[in-house]
């Protein structure tokens, strides 16, 4: 059986040719028939593929022969073969969807203005040193299933609302601690740092490479608990061989790393359900779990 790898990167970089950059990336993606998501802004490049292991092996090195994705930041996933239905590669006004284009501002060695990056390694010095406000950067509800141990997780259902909730003034009180802002594969943190740096948030760490890369490091013997949700066929990824799950069952209350699309197919929630609960049809409709 062929091996098969996931791979999750990013850079952030001044691109002149957007549009260009995607017809390339398109056709050597489709030249090495891979499959998955990549988005393009002037910004940079964002994507997560997935094939056989030779193949992406390939678009790697090709990929980081363009000089603005040479110090391209990746991370290796374990492949099935059915882990994204298609390709699709895309120019966007943003490789995160903040919705603040105009805030974000990058040059040859990556955002300007943004938190002080943090090694897995140096995460850990830094707790020891100080007490420090871990932010979740994710959608609220990749958080049901795992988190750093007593995150703030702020209450968003889409990455456009952080900006709200900074402005409204939420987390003012935080503008004068220490504060690591995390995500899965380090690009969305990246982003949120510079916005909290530039909203007055005086002391702002990102954790480099993400939760992934920290549990390459630490597996289930870090500061990390639970499962990290993924958005491909995975569905979640765990860093050791027993982790203690967090997500509960929505309709039965039992402890589940196990996460699938709402049933009514009108709702585009995510919700935390059993294997049993699953295979028996009993899956709730996440409105009527909210109106509850």
């Amino acid at each position: 059986m062929p091996v098969r790898k996931i791979l999750l990167f990013y850079s952030l970089a001044p691109l002149a040719d957007p549009e260009a950059v995607r017809l390339w990336q398109r056709d050597l993606c489709e030249s090495l028939s891979l499959r998955g998501r990549i988005l393009i802004s002037a910004h940079g490049i964002n994507g997560t593929v997935g094939g056989e292991l030779g193949d992406v092996k390939r678009y790697l090195r090709k990929t980081r022969e363009y000089a603005a994705f040479r110090d391209l930041d990746v991370k290796w996933g374990e492949g099935t073969g059915n882990d994204f239905p298609r390709l699709s590669v895309r120019v966007r006004d943003e490789l995160v969807s903040f919705g603040a284009p105009d805030e974000l501002v990058v040059d040859e060695q990556g955002i300007v203005g943004g938190g002080t990056r943090l090694t897995p390694e140096q995460l850990h010095e830094l707790v020891a040193e100080k007490e420090v406000t871990f932010f979740d950067g994710r959608n609220a509800f990749e958080a049901q299933i795992g988190r750093f141990r007593d995150a703030v997780v702020p209450p968003v259902a889409a990455t456009r609302d952080f900006v709200g909730l900074l402005d409204s003034g939420a987390y003012d009180h935080l503008k004068d601690s220490p504060v690591v802002t995390y995500c899965t594969g380090g690009i969305r943190c990246e982003v949120l740092s510079a916005l909290m740096v530039k909203r007055g948030f005086r002391e702002v760490y990102q954790l480099d490479g993400g939760v992934i890369r920290y549990g390459e490091r630490y597996g289930d013997e870090g500061l990390w608990d639970g499962s990290l949700y993924v958005f491909d066929g995975r569905g979640s990824v765990d860093f050791g061989a027993n982790p203690a799950p967090l997500g509960r069952c929505l309709e039965c209350g039992a402890a589940t790393s196990r996460m699938q699309n709402c049933a009514d197919l009108a709702c585009r929630e995510q919700l935390v359900v059993c294997e049993d609960c699953a295979g028996a049809g009993a899956v709730p409709c996440a409105r009527h779990v909210l109106t509850q």
